[in-house]
């Protein structure tokens, strides 16, 4: 995450605002990141295979 991306969620936010929301944003763009960056190393899984996945634990 760089700074900007930090400032810009900032200054999405109202002037009054608790910690939380803060953070709880910060953490969404985190892993949204995290989750682009391990589709780009190849580390994501097709929608068959999570749907096989899926079937295969319900039982």
């Amino acid at each position: 995450m760089t700074k900007e991306t930090v400032k810009d969620t900032i200054d999405q936010l109202p002037d009054k605002f608790e910690l939380e929301e803060l953070i709880d944003r910060l953490i969404y763009i985190e892993k949204i990141e995290e989750g682009f960056a391990a589709a780009e190393r190849g580390e994501s899984k097709t929608h068959e295979e999570v749907k096989a996945l899926v079937r295969s634990r319900r039982k």
